[in-house]
């Protein structure tokens, strides 16, 4: 029995012995030191720089929560509109466009004066009208159909007025025929001023009626006749085969002989 037993207990232990032989023997791990840091600078603990790792991935970073505002909910209503305010300086000067289209051709005007070496120093008109004329304005400018004398064409018979072109002393005259029951009111005037009045009151019947005057004129000066228009009808009488109203003027003494 005890024989037995010893030869058990060796067949046990040459397998586990065999084992031990067999198996290569792993020495332990040493740990290295790895130096993290200048020369300059302190060791960091192993604590902090893992931490520090840590929050400088960013995956392993906490993510940062912006919070946004819709304006549209904010915004109010429309306010009232603002008073004008200051004009701001002058820019600077643009360039100059292009040459625009020719316009229309305007209307001949009326001779100039004539230069003082051919100077005529004379002056003399003699126009009438043939229609008679009813004042229908408060102001009515007369004008004439009929052109007897026009020297140098002074006398505009578009407009009915004499454009002094020679200064010095005038002479007018003016010849009318009234008619029957109604009033004969007409100015002689100078520019814009009236000079003499030509009147004659309402009668059965019809009679010519005459107004003169002299006139110191300058370069420039307009002499011409107008109807004056009250509370009676006014009216100057004429026939398209005879010649009732007259209006004369001729230079006297011109002003530089």
């Amino acid at each position: 029995m005890k024989m037995s037993a010893v030869f058990l207990l060796l067949l046990v232990s040459i397998p586990s012995s065999m084992a031990q032989q067999d198996l290569p023997r792993r020495e332990p791990r040493r740990l290295s030191c790895v130096r993290c840091c200048g020369p300059s600078e302190q060791p960091v603990s192993i604590i902090s720089s893992r931490y520090t790792r840590m929050s400088s991935d960013p995956a392993s970073s906490i993510p940062k929560v912006q919070p946004t505002i819709d304006i549209t909910i904010l915004k109010g209503e429309k306010g009232e509109m603002g008073e004008k305010g200051y004009p701001g300086e002058a820019g600077k000067e643009g360039e100059r466009g292009l040459r625009g289209f020719n316009g229309r051709k305007g209307q001949k005007g009326q001779p100039g004066p004539q230069g003082h070496s051919c100077k005529q120093l004379y002056a003399a008109f003699s126009v009438g009208r043939r229609k008679p004329l009813h004042s229908s304005d408060y102001f009515q400018h007369v004008v004439f159909d009929t052109e007897f004398v026009n020297l140098y064409k002074h006398f505009n018979m578009f407009s009915g007025k004499f454009f002094c072109y020679v200064p010095g002393i005038y002479y007018f005259s003016l010849n009318v025929h009234t008619w029957n029951f109604k009033e004969t009111y007409l100015h002689l005037m100078k520019n814009e001023k009236e000079m003499v009045i030509l009147y004659a009151q309402p009668s059965d019947r019809s009679i010519m009626q005459s107004q003169s005057l002299m006139l110191d004129l300058q370069e420039g000066d307009e002499v011409w006749v107008r109807m004056f228009k009250r509370e009676r009808e006014n009216a100057i009488y004429s026939e398209e085969s005879d010649v009732y109203i007259i209006f004369n003027g001729h230079l006297i003494k011109p002003a530089v002989e």
